[in-house]
């Protein structure tokens, strides 16, 4: 947490006010500045640059190649619209409903067009099979196919072009299947906005084979929609007709059962009645009539009776009034009775022939009552009759009904029948009205889609664009170069910056050690560092030996630095060269300084100094000879050396040793710097024991070229062994390239302040 030491008052925060709006967008960008360090990503591009225009040059002329060897493309474009509108020649329904124009169905259409099963129909139309463009099986004629031709026939081998026709029908289905996949990649079908109308385009090296490919895929997509309704409609007529013949069937039998359950049950009918309902009629109308005819014989007996029986003699009885017998016998009464009295008046009562005519009389009177007697009988006979009749009738009247009854009960199951019977008759003249619909249908049909325009034969090429080509081939040139870099970057483990340090380890940055050759002039580029170092003593190499002397003795506020461990976690990273120049330079600024070579296998500080002396450090160590004696002077610039006599190994732990520490102690009280040229790290154990007695340790790291893991590792070890890493100082930094691209460095501004050094 950062505390603030300004004894100011903060500004108020108006973030209503103008100045709050502009405090806000300058803090967002300082946010966004702080995230994305535009500086250094521009100074990390530049630092890839060549890398960068390499890959992108290498893109670009690879797309410029392509595009000038590319075969010339031709694409031609048929254009399909679903048809909203629909002729009516019969009015019927179709089998197979029309397509509606929702935005669903267009797609569909188009996906449909897009089918592998409608690109090989146009394989199968056209033969694109044997097409050597669409088929690579067959290759493009030409004299080195004519002559592997001849090579195989000449060894007795099958040629391929008769191998290929002796191919079995699974490999020539797989070889069909590779050029539907052609077809398919050279076909492109899209829909023009919300519209009904779909684009079919095709691609070909032939602008004659684009568009009548084209205009072969929207003849075949119009041929299977009809194709579809030819089918539906025909399996619509062969399943009807079948249907058809079973519910033929079914009426029959249907009809017959009713047919002879009527005859079995006598529920026979004509006219819309049964034959016993016309029977009952019959007989209700014969009864009624026979009633009648019964009333009135018995109306005509009681009449006949009710006169006689008020003393009439039956002459005025209605029957006997109408009979011709008795007026028969009345006439002769009459004609007698008139004789009678003739005679009754000349001859008296007691004549013969009075008494005659008087008998005679009375035997007519007889004949009368006896003829009205008959009459009489002869009613209450037909009056028996009548009565007897109508019994008759009505117990065939009695018996019909209760025939009807019983028919009655089983006109239930009639009914059943019936209704059966005539729902099958129902739904079999439904079936054939309908069969007869769709017979009439078969041969109309009308496709869904019609075509607005055939596809054209195309008079440019469609491909390569080489505009288009080039401008993707620059943005991919960009792109891999831009790629290229961050692979670069990330495959890049080496420490560029003073900031790369602070970052990644967590450590002070103590300096950035020159590689030579980056500062001196051409005429002193041949000298080694530690010579330069005293020739030029205000160059900016020595000003840079001079500022790591700095940073190392205030690396520890409140502390003298006496003993200074100089390493590093590989071999070559410049830790000799570094400690004989520190060394220098601080004899020079008037310090006591004495360089101690601590690396018992390479002592680099004789190779530096081109010197092979006779005792050094171990034989010190060993107490074999005094330290004045192993001390050598370096004349040049007034520093003390220690170094490691010729041939001197031992493989024990001296530098872990009382005399070791008592040296260490002894070197304290003699001087003012006491510097270690260690070996590296990762490679001695050596260096880690002599680190935990040292003041500070300076830990070299070569500039881009030591990996970040062995330093982090390196770095590891020394903690653990006690020893206290006073920072990282860079060696062998190219100052010109780090002027270009070490944003975050003092370096990167070498360029600026070069000139202020003397030569």
């Amino acid at each position: 947490m950062t505390v603030s030491t300004d004894p100011r008052p903060a500004p108020e925060n108006n973030s209503f006010g103008p100045a709050g709006w502009g405090g806000g967008a300058r803090g967002a960008l300082g946010q966004i500045a702080q995230i994305v360090d535009i500086h250094r990503l521009i100074a990390t591009f530049r630092r890839r640059l060549k890398l960068f225009a390499a890959i992108a040059v290498l893109v670009l002329v690879v797309t410029v190649v392509v595009t000038a060897r590319a075969t010339p493309l031709y694409t031609a474009t048929a254009n399909l619209m679903i048809d909203t509108r629909k002729e009516s020649v019969v009015d019927t329904t179709a089998v197979l409903s029309g397509l509606s124009a929702d935005t669903g169905v267009v797609d569909t259409e188009v996906e449909v067009l897009k089918s592998r099963h409608l690109a090989e129909r146009v394989v199968d139309v056209l033969k694109l099979q044997n097409d050597p463009e669409f088929n690579p099986a067959l290759g493009k004629p030409g004299p080195v196919k004519s002559v592997m031709n001849g090579v195989a026939s000449l060894f007795g081998a099958a040629a391929p072009d008769a191998a290929r026709a002796r191919m079995s029908q699974i490999d020539a289905q797989k070889e069909k299947e590779k050029v539907v996949d052609i077809v398919l990649d050279r076909l492109s079908i899209r829909r023009a906005g919300l519209t009904y109308v779909m684009s079919v385009s095709f691609t070909s090296e032939d602008p004659t084979k684009a568009a009548q490919i084209a205009n072969t895929f929207a003849d075949r997509y119009l041929l299977e929609q009809l194709e579809a309704k030819f089918d539906a409609t025909r399996q619509a007529n062969t399943w009807l007709n079948g249907r058809l013949s079973e519910l033929r069937t079914e009426v029959e039998q249907a009809e017959t059962a009713v047919a002879q359950y009527r005859a079995s049950n006598n529920l026979l009918s004509t006219s819309g009645a049964s034959l016993t309902e016309q029977e009952i009629s019959a007989y209700n109308q014969q009864l009624a009539g026979v009633r009648t005819q019964q009333a009135e014989a018995e109306a005509r007996l009681r009449t006949a009776r009710a006169q006689l029986a008020r003393g009439s003699t039956g002459e005025d009885v209605g029957e006997a009034l109408g009979s011709l017998v008795v007026q028969q016998l009345r006439a002769q009464r009459a004609t007698v009775s008139g004789r009678v009295a003739d005679l009754s008046s000349r001859y008296g009562p007691r004549h013969p022939d009075m008494l005659r005519a008087q008998r005679e009389l009375a035997d007519i009177d007889s004949q009368i009552q006896a003829e009205i007697q008959r009459i009489i009988s002869n009613l209450e006979a037909q009056a028996q009759v009548s009565r007897e009749r109508t019994q008759s009738m009505a117990s065939s009247l009695g018996g019909a009904r209760g025939t009807l009854a019983a028919n009655n009960a089983a006109a239930v199951r009639l009914n059943e029948l019936e209704r059966n019977a005539e729902s099958v008759r129902t739904l079999y003249q439904s079936f054939l009205d309908r069969f007869k619909e769709t017979s009439s249908q078969e041969g109309i049909e009308q496709s869904d889609a019609r075509i607005v325009s055939r596809a054209a034969i195309p008079t440019g090429p469609s491909s390569p664009n080489i505009g288009l080509n080039l401008a993707i081939g620059l943005i991919l040139a960009i792109a891999a170069g831009m790629a290229a870099v961050v692979i670069a970057e990330m495959l890049d483990s080496g420490v560029t910056t003073g900031d790369d340090i602070e970052r990644k380890f967590h450590l002070p940055h103590l300096g950035s050690v020159p590689m030579l050759s980056s500062v001196a002039d051409a005429v002193d580029r041949d000298e080694t560092p530690v010579d330069y170092i005293l020739k030029r003593p205000l160059s900016s190499f020595a000003e840079a030996v001079r500022a790591l002397r700095a940073s190392i003795l205030y690396s520890r506020i409140g502390q003298d630095i006496q003993v200074i461990t100089m390493t590093s976690a590989l071999p070559a990273e410049g830790k000799t060269t570094t400690s004989l120049s520190l060394a220098r330079v601080a004899a020079q600024s008037g310090a006591r300084v004495i360089l101690v070579d601590c690396d018992l296998r390479r002592r680099n500080v004789n190779r530096l100094l081109g010197v092979e002396p006779e005792v050094g450090l171990l034989e010190v160590l060993n107490r074999t000879t005094s330290l004045e004696s192993a001390m050598h002077l370096d004349e040049p610039s007034g520093c003390m050396i220690l170094p490691l006599a010729k041939n001197s190994f031992t493989p024990k732990d001296v530098f872990g040793s009382q005399a070791m520490t008592q040296l260490l102690t002894h070197l304290r009280s003699q001087f003012d710097l006491v510097i270690l040229d260690t070996a590296p790290v990762l490679a001695v154990a050596d260096t880690r024991v002599l680190a935990g007695q040292s003041d500070a340790v300076v830990f070299l790291t070569r500039w881009r070229k030591t990996p970040e893991k062995a330093i982090a590792t390196a770095i590891k070890l020394l903690e653990q062994s006690g020893a206290h890493v006073a920072g990282i100082a860079l060696t062998q930094v190219d100052m010109i390239a780090q002027s270009r691209y070490g944003y975050g460095d003092a370096g990167y501004y070498y360029a600026d302040y070069k000139k202020y050094y003397a030569s």
